[in-house]
């Protein structure tokens, strides 16, 4: 059965993708985005779009839409560190409003674009839902502070929702891709050297307890990722909030990511050792079982190869199209 969904934030990366999927699913898909991070052109054909911040929610959602997806957040680690007010303001504020509007109007139903930085340092692997939530850094402190929020909204005024927490997430769907400005992710980083836009790529710590020196992280196509979201739907009961890890459960080092990356683009690939980043555990990698057992989820496209292959497409599209946007 059809439905109508409010997509917070979807002219950014993940929100396209997911609005994307939703179309193809045969629902009606509203995006509201304030385009300070997201693309106009990002927004899918089909869907209705409205250009406005989640403060101003309570101007748009009204009772005949089933549920919000929720991305709109400002997501740069880095930056957050330097500028946590934004990130608090934004991310938890903005939230706060949107849940005031979704209370206001009867939406019952919410699927939040949670995320891996919320555990911090692990003290195991792979991670699971359970262990401890110690961000290191006001994003993933942000992150954190709007789950307790959808907890309580839950326990007090019976809303039914699903926070997924992303591992990494890569690849692109169709013309819906990676292009964040400034791009922190490694994959869009080394396709930016093949590029010819950089001159290498930065290994940061080749010293690590890691077969080869350097980090491992879980990367997930952002496809499979769109697909929990819909399953997510379907799963949400009211009063009840569950928390799901997504990622692949496996892990790729930075120099079997640049490796790849090499072969997918025939391109050489220099790299430059530098120092560790502090905060940056060796290995991140999920535990999908949740996931799996309550969403019925099992990523498709574990593959590597394949992951950069369509980021490779969407980068060298965007590249001819338009030229740097």
């Amino acid at each position: 059965m059809s439905g109508k969904y409010l997509v917070t934030g979807g002219a950014g990366y993940v929100g396209s993708v997911v609005a994307q999927h939703l179309l193809e699913a045969g629902h009606e898909v509203v995006v509201l985005d304030n385009l300070s991070t997201g693309f106009r052109e990002g927004v899918p054909a089909g869907a209705s779009f409205i250009e406005g911040d989640i403060r101003d929610a309570a101007k748009w959602l009204d009772p005949s839409y089933d549920a919000v997806l929720h991305f709109a957040a400002f997501s740069q680690v880095g930056e957050s560190v330097v500028k946590p007010e934004k990130y608090w303001d934004n991310n938890v504020g903005g939230t706060m409003a949107l849940l005031a509007a979704m209370r206001g109007t009867g939406v019952r139903k919410l699927v939040f674009s949670s995320t891996a930085a919320t555990y911090g340092e692990p003290v195991s692997t792979p991670i699971t839902e359970t262990d401890p939530t110690a961000p290191t850094s006001p994003y993933g402190a942000s992150k954190l502070a709007v789950d307790h929020m959808i907890t309580g909204e839950a326990a007090a005024h019976g809303l039914g929702a699903v926070s997924l927490r992303y591992f990494n997430v890569a690849g692109a769907y169709g013309i819906c891709g990676e292009r964040h400005d400034p791009e922190s992710h490694l994959i869009p980083l080394v396709l930016q050297v093949a590029q010819g836009r950089r001159d290498a790529i930065s290994v940061f710590g080749d010293d690590y307890p890691t077969p080869d020196g350097t980090c491992i992280r879980d990367y997930i196509h952002v496809a499979d990722l769109a697909e929990a979201h819909l399953l997510a739907l379907d799963t949400a009961t009211p009063g009840e909030h569950l928390i799901c890890n997504l990622g692949n459960g496996n892990g790729f080092s930075v120099r079997e990511v640049v490796e790849t990356v090499r072969q997918v683009t025939g391109h050489p690939i220099p790299e430059v050792v530098a120092p560790r980043r502090g905060g940056d555990p060796a290995v991140l990698v999920a535990s999908a079982a949740t996931a799996r057992e309550r969403l019925g989820w099992n990523p498709s496209r574990a593959d590597l190869s394949g992951i950069v292959a369509d980021a490779w497409h969407f980068a060298r599209h965007i590249a001819s199209n338009a030229g740097e946007r």
